[in-house]
Formats: C-alpha cells, sequence, structure tokens
C-alpha cells in the first residue's frame, strides 16, 4: 500500500499485491524503455544510474517498506506518470491496460495529495 504519511485516515491510498505492484512497475519500466527484471535488485545487473527517469525513486524500491518518498520526489513523478497514462489511454481496449492506467489514476491521485499536503509517500 502507498499511503500519505499523516494522520488523515480518509486521505487517498493505493494498494496491490506484490505481484500486481511487481506488474505495474514493470509496465512503466517498459514505458520509459527499459525492462525492470534486467535492473540490480530485480534479478539483472544494470545499474540504475544508466537509466534516466523521474520514476526511478519509485521502481527502485522495495515493495513494502524502505524510505517514503518526499514531496519533492512525488513532485518529480507526477509529469511523467500523467504523460505515460496520456500515452496508454488510448489503447485501453486490452483489460490489462486499462487495469495498469486504473493504478496510474490512483497512484497520481495519492501523489497530488502528498504533493498538496507537502507530506512524505509510505510504503507499507
Amino acid at each position: 500500500m502507498l499511503f500519505p504519511g499523516n494522520d488523515d485516515v480518509a486521505g487517498p491510498d493505493v494498494s496491490w499485491s506484490h505481484t500486481g505492484f511487481s506488474m505495474f512497475r514493470k509496465w512503466l519500466a517498459q514505458a520509459e524503455g527499459f525492462t525492470l527484471t534486467e535492473m540490480n535488485g530485480f534479478g539483472g545487473e544494470r545499474q540504475w544510474r544508466s537509466v534516466s527517469t523521474t520514476l526511478a525513486p519509485l521502481l527502485n524500491h522495495p515493495d513494502d517498506d524502505g524510505p517514503d518518498l518526499t514531496p519533492a520526489q512525488c513532485a518529480a513523478i507526477l509529469p511523467r506518470l500523467e504523460a505515460i497514462l496520456d500515452q496508454q489511454q488510448s489503447d485501453d481496449s486490452e483489460p490489462v491496460i486499462r487495469r495498469r492506467n486504473e493504478d496510474a489514476k490512483q497512484l497520481i491521485t495519492v501523489l497530488r495529495y502528498c504533493v498538496d499536503k507537502d507530506v512524505k509517500l509510505n510504503f507499507g
């Protein structure tokens, strides 16, 4: 689950199973032009410094723990995630694509909240 790091229990969140989160991140990595399983920490040896994406703090993160993302990191991730969503929405006839688009929309809502409230994004 990804959620704002404040005490607002009514705030937005997004949650996946470990498999679902993995599939979502693989989809994002593919949109960024690389394969997540080739990356260090995901079974491969490719170093993260070899890819240029503002999504790196989200993609190169433990599934359910690790450091929170700062509001600045959330703000940096937002435009790229929105651009990927805009590109993918034109081809949402596939159920898998529709699911990824819905996941992206939920995450965008959470990221915007974190930026607007100036709170960290927690992984839990």
